[in-house]
């Protein structure tokens, strides 16, 4: 562990109340990232927690952001033992925000990003065309003033910010790979996972993530390395993953598989290059040194996993992709496969058997999606009649829902629109009858609460 002093050199030589965060001038910042790597617990805890909401405000990055990065990056690699944890959550929600809730089962599409990024520059010459061309002065008062923000700096929309504090973890990749040799497993696992959303530096982090699977011990760690590798890698990596479908612990059987099955999801011939596999191995890209085919035994070995995973509570540990949500992962893995297995009947039902496990607000929208796309009108039929999938998900929606959230907006009309499509009862205590719970609704449950997990926090936090 290095002195704070040490960690921090150079921070005052950053202009910081030239810079800006979610609250205005960034002045603050220094004393936050003190307070951050010092020896008060309470103040480290402080520190962090007002850091992710200043420079990573509900997901938005400022001009302040990436110049806290190569500060956080140092606490990360030499700080206090918990201010290291924090550094790296704090590194990866400034890179990635929370990339999971979209990019998941393929993972983050940094060309498409960088694409969609309107040049700073450009923007400040499009703010002096538009104020040259502008007569209101109440509209040009405020093109100045924006134009002046931008001039100072500041990026000019979310995505610039949040591209530039993603650039900012990357060039300090380098020296955070390190950690997958880390002595304290969580370092590991988080490191791994901030890795994984870096493909461009593919050919880098996956022959560290390769030797790491290997031997990791721990099986939180050992997941998200072999997550990492699936997101990073393309169908020659499959080699290092396959071993871990015979695992004994069934968060790496379900990791491997839906590794696996990103993997698989890949387009012939598109896949990102992960550069050379360690010594002693296949390189990576092409076909594995075993010849592992891409075939229907090996798909239909990931959907048996997948399946597994889907209808059993979540092993312990878990993961924290997702946020921390396995099932969810799961479901959104299985409906990708559906075009690569779309007479597989088991798919469906997995993913009905997910809802069970997830917290009521993704059942409302899964469940929708699911009845709106999914099934065909059954008309007046017996619920016994149905097919497995579909009485899952109703059976799932009549004791996971509220009645009263039917006619509500949380609910949407979704839910209750998808099922009167159907020709299926379209009211909570008509929907319990039809599957035959009791007609009273059990105690309210915590809305937010999984059943197989009750009162564990998110992962993910400061």
């Amino acid at each position: 562990m290095i002195r704070p002093d040490d960690l921090l050199t150079g921070l005052d030589d950053i202009d910081w109340a030239a810079l800006g965060h979610a609250y205005g001038s960034a002045a603050d910042v220094p004393a936050l990232l003190r307070a951050a790597c010092g020896p008060d617990e309470k103040a480290r805890d402080s520190a962090f927690r007002v850091l992710s909401g200043n420079i990573f405000h509900q997901g938005t990055r400022y001009s302040a952001s990436p110049y806290a990065v190569p500060f956080l990056a140092r606490i990360a690699v030499d700080g206090p033992p918990p201010a290291r944890v924090d550094a790296l959550w704090l590194l990866t929600r400034l890179a990635v925000d929370w990339h999971d809730a979209y990019d998941l089962p393929l993972g983050i599409d940094t060309a498409a990003w960088r694409a969609a990024v309107v040049p700073h520059e450009e923007s400040l010459r499009w703010y002096e065309d538009e104020i040259a061309a502008e007569t209101d002065e109440q509209r040009l008062g405020r093109l100045r003033e924006a134009r002046d923000h931008a001039a100072a700096g500041h990026p000019v929309d979310g995505r610039e910010g949040a591209l530039r504090s993603y650039d900012a973890v990357r060039a300090r990749l380098p020296r955070l790979r390190a950690l997958l040799d880390d002595p304290d497993p969580t370092i590991r696992t988080r490191t791994a996972y901030l890795l994984a959303w870096f493909p461009e530096d593919s050919a880098e982090s996956l022959p560290p993530l390769v030797r790491r699977s290997a031997g990791e011990q721990d099986p939180k760690a050992a997941a998200t390395v072999l997550l990492s590798v699936g997101l990073l890698g393309n169908r020659g990596d499959a080699a290092w993953l396959l071993p871990h479908l015979d695992a004994e612990h069934a968060l790496l059987r379900w990791a491997a598989a839906t590794a696996l099955a990103r993997l698989f999801l890949l387009p012939d011939g598109d896949a990102p290059s992960g550069g050379d596999a360690p010594s002693g191995g296949a390189p990576s890209g092409g076909a594995p040194s075993d010849g592992t085919p891409f075939d229907d035994r090996l798909l239909d070995r990931v959907i048996t996993e997948l399946t597994a995973a889907s209808a059993a509570p979540v092993p312990e540990p878990g993961t924290d992709h997702d946020g921390d949500d396995l099932h969810r992962y799961t479901a959104r893995t299985l409906l990708a496969l559906r075009d690569l297995a779309p007479d597989d009947d088991r798919l469906l039902t997995a993913v009905a058997h997910c809802l069970r496990f997830m917290d009521v607000l993704e059942v409302r929208g899964l469940a929708a999606r699911l009845l709106r796309t999914d099934f065909e009108p059954v008309g007046p039929a017996a619920f016994a009649d149905l097919a497995p999938a579909l009485q899952c998900v109703l059976r799932t929606v009549a004791d996971r829902i509220p009645a009263d959230w039917y006619d509500t907006r949380l609910s949407g009309p979704a839910t209750r629109d998808a099922l009167s499509a159907l020709g299926l009862p379209d009211t909570g205590p008509a929907l319990r009858a039809y599957t035959g719970l009791p007609a009273e609704e059990p105690e309210r449950r915590d809305l937010y609460a999984r059943p197989h997990r009750p009162g564990r926090p998110r992962a993910g936090g400061a």
